[in-house]
């Protein structure tokens, strides 16, 4: 007599989506295709899921002023490591191309009391709003410490 189970679908796709829920928080991902390119910076890349679920690849750079000056229109996003060396998010803004727009030198000085060491620049956003969208689901807690 053979053991057979009759797997449900329903519980499974269930069980799947409680899954996704529980991990809703904003977290960085680490590409696969760029885990054997790590050598160059040029090729330094990561991504960050947002709480919606969208993912953003992002460059990293080392989180200094003159980086920062160059970003353009983008979203930056201020990174801590942990001694296991993953990521945390300090700080996330937008950055557009006019000086009010701009990120602010102290912008960079409140990451950095905070434990910030990486700057993640998504350039992807083409629109203000678009930008807009994307710091409201990657910040965990929006607040104006967090705006440029």
């Amino acid at each position: 007599m053979a053991n057979k189970r009759a797997l449900s679908w329903s519980a499974a796709l269930r069980d799947l989506k409680d899954d996704r829920s529980r991990r809703a928080d904003v977290r960085e991902e680490r590409l696969k295709t760029a885990a054997g390119l790590r050598g160059s910076p040029a090729t330094t890349l990561s991504a960050w899921r947002g709480r919606s679920g969208r993912r953003y690849v992002v460059g990293v750079h080392e989180l200094a002023e003159p980086e920062l000056n160059e970003v353009g229109e983008a979203v930056v996003l201020a990174v801590r490591r942990d001694p296991a060396g993953i990521g945390e998010l300090v700080a996330v803004a937008a950055a557009g191309q006019s000086p009010r727009e701009r990120l602010h030198g102290n912008w960079i000085a409140r990451a950095r009391h905070r434990g910030a060491t990486e700057m993640h620049v998504h350039r992807l956003a083409e629109t203000e709003a678009e930008r807009s969208a994307i710091v409201a689901d990657l910040d965990a807690e929006p607040s104006a410490a967090n705006q440029a």
